[in-house]
């Protein structure tokens, strides 16, 4: 493994599952820490930063929606949610809680690789370009190379969900967006999904998110970013 290898924490309470899921991950390119709760977990970020977090959801103790919940206080590392449970609810659960995707088990191992490839993609490094202009609305601006957003010059954490539904805002400022459009582009799940993220973007930017001055929705078409002119 080269040091610059994307490095994956796996948090399982199967044994089993977390020695299967560090060989295939090894073998495709990426450097795996295990995790046997969401304590040990904690003790790993603790001490070092990982590209993205395989979690699984169903874990004695502390749940893998409750460690993700509160994770996101602070951390906006990409979170990948591994659970038995997939009805749509389940799914609309863990997206509140702050995951970037959810797959269900059990799963082909090719499906779970190509998540996690999908999710990388979106957290593009700071050195990727983006060919767009930052962005500013209010006391906030975007900026789409960094997939950074600042309020008065500090920082404010954001998902790979997150920041590319405002890449995607960031192109066209002022334009209504489709959510299939916007699920497309952002490779995120279909339905509800969107109006999650949507809802956790606005409790970011907007003083009152019931009422958005700057995400807005247009009814039966899809949602718009107004910047400041």
């Amino acid at each position: 493994m080269a040091d610059d290898d994307p490095h994956l924490l796996v948090v399982d309470d199967d044994s089993r599952l977390r020695t299967l899921l560090r060989k295939f991950l090894q073998e495709n390119g990426f450097r795996v820490t295990l995790a046997a709760d969401a304590e040990e977990a904690r003790a790993k970020l603790a001490g070092l930063a990982y590209d993205l977090i395989v979690l699984d959801r169903m874990m004695p103790g502390e749940t893998g929606t409750e460690f993700a919940s509160r994770l996101r206080l602070s951390d906006p590392v990409p979170i990948l949610m591994l659970t038995a449970m997939g009805e749509s609810e389940d799914r609309i659960t863990g997206l509140q809680a702050g995951v970037d995707d959810y797959l269900a088990k059990p799963f082909e191992p090719r499906e779970l690789l190509l998540r996690i490839q999908s999710i990388l993609r979106r957290a593009l490094p700071a050195d990727r370009p983006a060919g767009t202009a930052i962005v500013r609305f209010g006391a906030f601006q975007f900026d789409p190379r960094k997939a950074e957003l600042s309020r008065d010059g500090e920082v404010v954490p954001l998902t790979t969900g997150e920041a590319a539904l405002l890449r995607v805002f960031a192109r066209a400022p002022g334009v209504t967006i489709k959510r299939a459009d916007l699920t497309r582009e952002t490779g995120g799940a279909e339905g509800r999904a969107v109006d999650v993220q949507i809802t956790r973007l606005r409790r970011k930017i907007e003083a009152d998110p019931r009422a958005p001055r700057y995400l807005q929705t247009v009814w039966g078409e899809g949602y718009v970013l107004w910047p400041d002119e």
